[in-house]
């Protein structure tokens, strides 16, 4: 019966729009980098539909879509043993880089989360110019504009998946 969907029902179906695979690294890396494992799933369902092997054009790479240049400096921080940018399409590691990237993002910017998504998709120094810039920030604080469209598009999409996450599974 279609029409009569429960509640339970209607869960069921976001939860297949909305997955939480790869549960148990998502959680793992999010306690030990003191993140919401909610926001964790939201970032890599917005950057790869938690498809392990996705590649963007600018060659960032698995699930977080961790650029190369991200991964060697996370790899020498993290002291990943003979680290190779084919090693960015493994889950595991994959996951632990990306939110070791997102905890020194929100240690940058004072856990202001769209400060921290913009710059996990923009870049960091392209967020410090724009907090710099009255056309984009009236108090250096926060962002009034984003002037990249696909980030300002990036950062809507995460906070909307992050609250639709935190709705089905919390």
């Amino acid at each position: 019966m279609l029409l009569g969907l429960t509640v339970n029902g209607s869960r069921w179906v976001m939860k297949m729009i909305y997955p939480l695979h790869y549960k148990e690294l998502i959680f793992k890396y999010a306690e030990n980098y003191n993140l919401d494992p909610y926001l964790v799933a939201a970032i890599i369902r917005t950057e790869s539909k938690f498809y392990e092997k996705a590649q963007s054009g600018k060659n960032a790479r698995g699930l977080m879509q961790i650029a190369p240049i991200t991964g060697e400096w996370a790899s020498k921080e993290l002291s990943v043993k003979d680290y190779d940018e084919e090693m960015l399409f493994i889950p595991d590691l994959n996951i632990m880089i990306g939110c070791w990237y997102l905890d020194r993002l929100r240690m940058e910017f004072k856990n202001n989360l769209p400060l921290m998504l913009a710059a996990y998709n923009g870049g960091s120094g392209n967020v410090r110019k724009w907090l710099n810039d009255p056309r984009y920030s009236s108090d250096g604080m926060t962002l009034d504009h984003i002037p990249f469209l696909e980030t300002k598009a990036y950062v809507d999409k995460v906070l909307k998946s992050y609250k639709i996450y935190n709705m089905i599974y919390r």
